[in-house]
């Protein structure tokens, strides 16, 4: 069947997409975010110099991953971030001052001294109180990256006492290089530094209000935290400001049972009221409005039933406008947002009203978490995000729409829960918290029908799966995938931007095809990919030649491919895997029909060769354009076919000819 047959509206979704982000860019007034803002043209003299300065440090880390060292492969990030500030900073002209030429010279001596420490069998500043910037190896990509924090006076190495965190996001500085980002951990606490407290400084990967691997980056860093410090995980709390805040309300609603408080200052919570789309005469596409929900806080609101929460706004500040969307959302939910205003204050924190804030703030964490609430409440919109406390979703009847738990433990037998577009979901409890009497099976009532569960462990650990059949639920063993069939489940639901949260390789073509649109188009979106991942979130993406990749390599990865069936060789390997059809002359996705020297096929899938990651078809992160970080949100869903003879932009990727996403099974949605 000819697509030019199905009704589908195609110039208009490419004419709307674009203005859609042009609509965006024009918005002033708006903090601006995306590439970093070029740097300073050094010299060639200043170059050499620089490059001389850092050498001895390269040795140095050369010796270092000898075999001879293992012991320092522990502390090896903290000397790394050094190497890496200075050479990304000298590689990318990424100087925005003269004056950082010599920060970059004591970032140096201070990796030398680290280095020679380690070379010693020493790492005292893992001891060391006070401001102190360390770094870690992210599982994205491999890359280096730094946090810092602000360690207690009274801590001791040799003393295991647990203390509260605090995780602090910072605002928008399109100039926060990894030098700039480390000079400032080394010599500010930030605006807050609570006593008795580890204060946690993420680096989030630049400046994407710690959404996509920045949001990885939030939770890799307070990983790395424990492993080398004692931290109470009842007392860990989320704060930020401007693009920090709006870091902060995603957070705060997403992981709502993560943190035991979340002070969120001004920023955003949602995108369009935000951008103002909706008074745009040309409207954002269905399937944005659909992938606004991965991100926007106010639908996540009802999240907030478990978290303490207290926001702050200038009183003149404009982005006072996120704290009135939640304080609605909010009360759709019968809550009451606390929210402090600081009188005739811009956006900066008011004296008095940050003074409240810090007593507020301790005594909201001194109660510590509630670790097994009695009444859990939890709405998404995607697996991406599904659990709160001991109710975790495994199924969805429809993704990007409304789905909702309110669950009670009603006595020691019995537990109440009601559900709204949830087809599956396990109820579980670590060892040592279950309520739940040990001495007869309890009865879990679903909607009102009544399901006998298995019996709570003697250590005193509980766990229950459910699956929803013919309007029925019914309880199982597990939740294996069907025989055969992929099911949308946690962290395979997509869309396209899902593969790039965590690792991920690219795959490149090494055949040459005949001269076309649809392989210069992907050829120039590889690039893109790989020139904009280290730009936009400071990392080197993974990457392989296809006649060298390996399966077994790479089981731990999603596998990005780029061509065609005629120039990648893992692309040919996997197609027959696909639910598309694509020969040198024709791409037929679903019943829809295009030329495939022109057309190309954007997609997210399940990734049959190695079950549990996905494969991605001719696809970096989704979003493009450089303006506000309420913009960098997903653009595409699960699948695309892009007419190449559009040349991509750094607006579109051209001129989208079909959209959509996979229904709940992996099947077209038509």
């Amino acid at each position: 069947m000819n697509f030019a047959s199905k009704p589908c509206h195609h110039g208009l979704l490419w004419r709307a997409g674009l203005m859609g982000v042009v609509c965006m860019l024009q918005i002033s007034g708006m903090q601006a975010a995306g590439l970093m803002t070029p740097g300073l043209r050094l010299n060639d003299q200043q170059i050499e110099d620089l490059r001389r300065t850092l050498e001895p440090l390269n040795e140095a880390l050369e010796v270092l991953v000898e075999p001879d060292h293992a012991w320092a492969a522990t502390y090896l990030p903290d000397v790394l971030i050094y190497q890496k500030a200075v050479a990304s900073a000298l590689e990318h002209r990424e100087f925005h001052d003269v004056s950082q030429l010599e920060v970059a010279k004591g970032l140096i001596e201070d990796g030398l001294a680290r280095a020679a420490h380690l070379l010693n069998g020493r790492a005292p500043w893992a001891s060391k109180q006070g401001l102190v910037v360390r770094g870690y190896r992210s599982r994205i990509d491999d890359s280096i990256q730094p946090y810092g924090l602000v360690v207690p006076e009274n801590w001791d190495a040799a003393v295991s006492f647990p203390f509260p965190m605090d995780v602090w996001l910072h605002g928008r500085d399109n100039r926060l290089t990894e030098l700039k980002f480390i000079e400032q951990r080394q010599r500010s606490a930030g605006t807050f530094a609570p006593a008795n407290t580890l204060v946690l400084h993420p680096y989030g990967r630049f400046c994407n209000a710690f959404k996509f691997a920045g949001e990885t980056d939030v939770f890799e860093a307070m990983e790395a935290v424990k492993r080398h410090y004692p931290v109470d995980d009842r007392r860990i709390a989320i704060r930020g400001f401007s693009m920090g805040g709006a870091g902060c309300w995603h957070l705060a609603v997403h992981h709502a049972d993560q943190w035991v408080a979340a002070t969120p200052g001004a920023g955003f919570a949602e995108s369009a009221e935000y951008l103002g789309l909706w008074k745009k005469e040309i409207k954002p596409l269905w399937f944005e409005t659909q992938l606004w929900r991965l991100y926007d806080a106010d639908v996540y609101a009802m999240n907030l039933f478990h978290l303490p929460t207290l926001a702050y706004s200038g009183g003149n500040d404009k982005q006072i406008q996120a704290a009135q969307v939640m304080e609605k959302a909010m009360a759709e939910h019968g809550m009451d947002l606390a929210h402090l205003i600081g009188p005739e204050t811009g956006h900066a924190y008011h004296p008095q009203s940050k003074e409240e804030l810090v007593a507020r703030h301790r005594d909201m964490v001194r109660q510590g978490k509630e670790v097994m609430p009695t009444k859990v409440r939890l709405t998404t919109f995607t697996l991406r995000y599904p659990e709160m406390h001991w109710v975790r979703l495994e199924g969805l009847q429809r993704h990007w729409h409304r789905a909702r738990v309110e669950a009670e433990i009603r006595n020691e037998s019995e537990i109440e829960l009601l559900s709204e577009n949830v087809s599956a979901l396990t109820l579980h409890m670590p060892a040592g918290s279950c309520p739940l009497a040990s001495d007869k099976a309890p009865v879990v009532s679903l909607d009102g029908q009544r399901v006998v569960a298995p019996r709570v462990g003697s250590d005193r650990s509980w766990k229950a799966h459910f699956v929803k059949k013919g309007g029925q639920w019914q309880g199982v063993e597990d939740h294996p995938m069907p025989a055969g069939q992929w099911r949308k489940k946690p962290g395979l639901q997509g869309p396209i931007d899902d593969a790039f949260m965590d690792r991920f390789v690219v795959v490149k073509p090494s055949g040459q095809a005949r001269r076309s649109y649809a392989d210069r188009w992907a050829r120039r979106e590889m690039g893109r990919l790989t020139e904009q991942w280290r730009a936009q979130f400071r990392g080197e993406a993974l990457q392989v030649l296809d006649l060298d990749f390996q399966d077994d390599a790479f089981q731990d990865a999603h596998w990005v491919l780029f061509g065609t069936p005629e120039t990648n060789a893992v692309l040919k390997k996997i197609l027959p895997y696909l639910p598309l059809k694509w020969r040198s002359d024709q791409l037929m996705m679903g019943p829809y029909l295009f030329d495939a020297a022109r057309h190309v096929p954007v997609m997210i899938y399940p990734n049959p060769l190695n079950p549990g990651k996905y494969v991605v078809i001719n696809s970096g992160f989704t979003f493009r354009g450089f303006g506000s970080n309420a913009t960098q949100v997903p653009r595409l869903p699960d699948y695309a076919v892009i007419d190449a003879r559009t040349r991509a932009s750094e607006d579109v990727p051209g001129r989208i000819e079909l959209a959509g996403f996979f229904d709940e099974a992996w099947q077209w949605g038509f």
